[in-house]
């Protein structure tokens, strides 16, 4: 049996930060703060525009503190699945997010996931830029 491609309407893949500078450059911008992960947000300038096409592009950290590696690549799994249904509709343009999970990622309704990260869009990007 041949492998098929992806469904013709399946989402396109998350693009995600690949250094350590990208991820420390997010940290000086907006954040969001739930009980079931943090969203922080930062424009990006006209020298970190990577990607052609202008996507936003996403971070995902989930530390050991959360649990031992197979409940850290499920959360990290969700946590994308939920990026890949909210964010064409909430994450604008030429932004670069990270996403820091916490523990009840593992365990919450993934609706209740969703619709967290759907208010923590609007919330990052009403919120005046703090400098840290």
């Amino acid at each position: 049996m041949a492998k098929t491609k992806a469904a013709t309407g399946s989402t396109p893949p998350v693009t995600t930060l690949k250094k350590r500078a990208e991820y420390l450059r997010v940290r000086k911008g907006a954040r969001c703060a739930t009980p079931i992960f943090v969203l922080e947000a930062k424009a990006r300038s006209g020298e970190d525009r990577s990607p052609p096409t202008g996507a936003p592009r996403f971070g995902f950290t989930v530390t050991r503190q959360v649990g031992k590696a197979v409940e850290r690549n499920r959360i990290r799994r969700r946590l994308k699945a939920a990026v890949r249904g909210v964010g064409p509709d909430h994450a604008k343009r030429d932004f670069d997010y990270v996403l820091i999970a916490r523990r009840p990622a593992l365990t919450s309704e993934f609706a209740a996931l969703v619709s967290e990260l759907a208010k923590a869009f609007a919330r990052v990007h009403r919120a005046p830029t703090r400098v840290r």
